[in-house]
């Protein structure tokens, strides 16, 4: 499975996530690279969280779309 992230850089040049699919699974960092990566393991840590208390691990339903700007 594979789930939407969305990172967005504050005005003060720190980063934060959230994942829509999954409420509550949030990160935020001092740089991209550290956003992504801590991301990632919030992901993992709330999967695991929800499988280890028999709630249902919800199908990745966000998608991405792009749009052009003038």
């Amino acid at each position: 499975m594979e789930y939407i992230a969305v990172i967005e850089r504050a005005t003060d040049g720190t980063f934060s996530a959230y994942v829509p699919d999954l409420p509550g699974c949030v990160t935020s960092g001092e740089t991209l690279e550290e956003t992504q990566q801590l991301i990632e393991e919030a992901v993992s840590i709330h999967l695991e969280s929800l499988r280890q208390h028999g709630e249902i691990v919800p199908t990745p339903a966000a998608a991405v779309h792009v749009v052009p700007a003038a």
